[in-house]
């Protein structure tokens, strides 16, 4: 398999960091959720927090080689061809994605700035955004759940799509973009 998308599938790249992000998208919203069980203070509290952080940065610095990589390359047809206003619907939904996956790290990072807290990166401390304001953060914090919880829906209508694609309407739009089996 080659690492460039064709018109008949997706390449390599493009197939491993979708795949990577589903894997870091679901560790995210997981570190949310385990986090809850743990009591303010606690070291799981603070260590589910980091790996929260971390892994949404690490779907930051991902989802610009992704887009990179979707600007460079060709978008594999499906067949056979869906209707026009699924392509639009499609299209409109990845982008919800791609913005979710751009604004929801940088809502966090400005929310960890804005309460004066380090950004773990890795071992790495990230430069705030913003300088301490603990009022902004918490409106800006606001968002970020918001927005969160918009992205279970938004995930799981693409999962559905995919799922739908595949075992109702036969096509071969999740296969696209499947790993080849040997």
């Amino acid at each position: 398999m080659t690492w460039k998308n064709t018109l008949a599938r997706y390449g390599s790249l493009s197939i491993t960091l979708h795949w990577l992000m589903v894997v870091l998208l679901i560790a995210v919203y997981t570190c949310t959720e385990l986090r809850s069980h743990f009591d303010r203070g606690t070291a799981g509290r603070l260590l589910s927090g980091q790996f929260h952080y971390m892994f949404g940065l690490t779907i930051f610095a991902l989802v610009w080689l992704r887009l990179l990589a979707r600007g460079l390359g060709v978008t594999p047809r499906i067949t056979p061809a869906p209707p026009r206003w699924q392509r639009r619907l499609a299209w409109l939904m990845h982008m919800a994605l791609y913005a979710l996956m751009i604004a929801m790290p940088v809502l966090g990072w400005l929310t960890l700035s804005g309460e004066g807290k380090a950004i773990p990166f890795w071992g790495l401390q990230m430069p705030p955004l913003m300088a301490p304001d603990k009022e902004l953060a918490a409106q800006i914090e606001d968002w970020h759940i918001q927005i969160g919880e918009w992205g279970y829906w938004l995930i799981g209508l693409h999962t559905l799509a995919g799922l739908a694609h595949h075992y109702l309407k036969r096509d071969d739009t999740l296969s696209r973009m499947l790993p080849r089996r040997r």
